[in-house]
């Protein structure tokens, strides 16, 4: 388990592809199904393709866990027509990446070891951090989640109050 191929790099999001994408998923229960499939849909054309779990965040909203797929140079989320959001109001705050061949690996594994529990969100190995009363995985999760946070508090700073003439 990788993570995506930097976290300091601002990848573009592709609306288009998104939504191309979106279109070759059918019936995924969740973003991260919906994203665990877009990433094998586009595996044979694109074997870089990593799978991406982390948190997305827009103006007026807080931090949420989230799933998307990045090739080449962008982001592809198949989600983007739930969030009802332009790329340009997103904020993709990445915390780990599998390629297609480790996702099916430790989704199968997960559905072996766990058959009650479903596979998806996939957190990493132990020990695990937390926040707040939910689990997250490694201290990469962590910081992610702190990352979006922080432009959370950023994005919803109260405006100053006008002076009146």
């Amino acid at each position: 388990m990788d993570q995506p191929k930097d976290m300091t790099e601002a990848l573009l999001l592709d609306e288009v592809r998104s939504n191309q994408v979106r279109k070759l998923v059918k019936g995924a229960k969740s973003v991260f199904e919906y994203a665990m499939q877009a990433a094998i849909v586009l595996e044979p054309e694109h074997p870089e393709v990593q799978y991406v779990q982390g948190f997305v965040l827009f103006a007026g909203g807080k931090p949420e866990e989230h799933a998307w797929v990045e090739i080449e140079s962008c982001r592809i989320d198949p989600n983007l027509k739930v969030l009802k959001k332009t790329a340009e109001e997103l904020f993709y705050f990445p915390a780990h990446g599998l390629t297609v061949e480790e996702l099916k690996e430790t989704v199968e594994e997960a559905k072996e070891d766990y058959p009650e529990d479903e596979p998806l969100p996939i957190y990493g190995k132990m020990p695990y951090e937390y926040y707040g009363d939910l689990m997250l995985g490694g201290k990469v999760y962590q910081d992610a989640y702190e990352a979006a946070k922080a432009k959370s508090r950023l994005l919803n700073r109260p405006s100053p109050p006008q002076k009146k003439a």
